[in-house]
């Protein structure tokens, strides 16, 4: 979804994200084309195969079992750990340092509500954003225990309103596919869709109180949180959604303009990577030679 602002010429004025949408957009905040985050994100998974491997081999029946033994503090794996081999050494270590102010969701356990991180280390707070209960460990901070924040909003288009003519919003949350020659789904199978569930059910409901101008619902049923190893698959599902936003800002956008009196400024805007939500202003044409 990047890609089609760095095509359209477009810069984000800010951006908010949840979970995956928290990783790429503090990348993208941090000043990186959506070209370079693209083959960053495929040279990594692909060297580092061995290590995704090892990763998804955590989702043993046995090891899921386990976990009901084990303390809140304990899971599979830390997020943090798994960010060191996500993001580009480019990404910024403190949001002071983003060339695009961002906003993460997380969530505050003991809170039982969103936690907006904009400040601080940028790392603990997209730890904090993409640690899934039972497969991330927690990330505390400023004494408040956070994790997934797509457990209280996984489209944070809501948290920018009042800041942009127009907002744009890409959702990824996925829902739970019919079953194929298995007659009922594994434990880990309903583990991964009662979280697609419950994102789905929030999105909707938000989406009943407020709209943004635009909404791009990602085809990626099929996928998984821990499909990441699969991301060629992936990006090919989501290609269609790609043309359909590219579409729908250089509509958006024509209108805004035409409306507009001569001595205006073409209005600002917001768009999201995966989850998460910018604002945008137009710049010169981009020579695509």
């Amino acid at each position: 979804m990047l890609e089609v602002f760095d095509e359209l010429g477009l810069k984000p004025k800010v951006i908010a994200g949840t979970s995956i949408g928290a990783v790429f957009g503090a990348a993208y905040a941090s000043g990186l084309s959506a070209t370079l985050i693209r083959a960053h994100a495929e040279e990594a998974l692909s060297q580092r195969l061995d290590i995704a491997r090892q990763l998804l081999s955590a989702r043993s029946e046995p090891v899921l079992k386990f976990l009901n033994f084990l303390p809140l503090r304990s899971a599979l794996l830390k997020p943090e750990a798994v960010l060191e081999f996500m993001l580009p050494s480019a990404v910024a270590r403190d949001f002071a340092e983003l060339k695009i102010p961002l906003k993460i969701i997380a969530t505050d356990y003991y809170g039982q509500e969103q936690a907006i991180l904009s400040e601080g280390s940028l790392r603990t707070a997209v730890a904090a954003s993409m640690a899934l209960p039972a497969l991330f460990t927690p990330v505390t901070i400023s004494g408040r225990m956070l994790m997934d924040g797509g457990l209280t909003n996984p489209l944070p288009f809501d948290i920018l309103r009042g800041d942009a003519d127009i907002t744009v919003a890409v959702d990824v949350s996925g829902a739970p596919v019919m079953p194929g020659k298995r007659p009922h789904p594994s434990a880990f199978a309903v583990l991964m869709a009662s979280s697609q569930i419950m994102q789905r059910t929030i999105v909707r409901q938000k989406l009943m109180v407020a709209q943004p101008d635009i909404y791009i619902d990602v085809e990626v049923d099929a996928y998984n949180v821990l499909d990441f190893h699969r991301f060629k698959d992936i990006m090919a599902a989501a290609a269609p959604a790609k043309e359909q936003l590219r579409r729908q800002l250089e509509r958006v956008l024509t209108t805004e303009t035409l409306d507009a009196l001569p001595s205006q400024s073409v209005p600002q805007a917001v768009a999201p990577p995966s989850r998460a939500v910018p604002l945008l202003r137009r710049l010169p044409p981009v020579n695509r030679d």
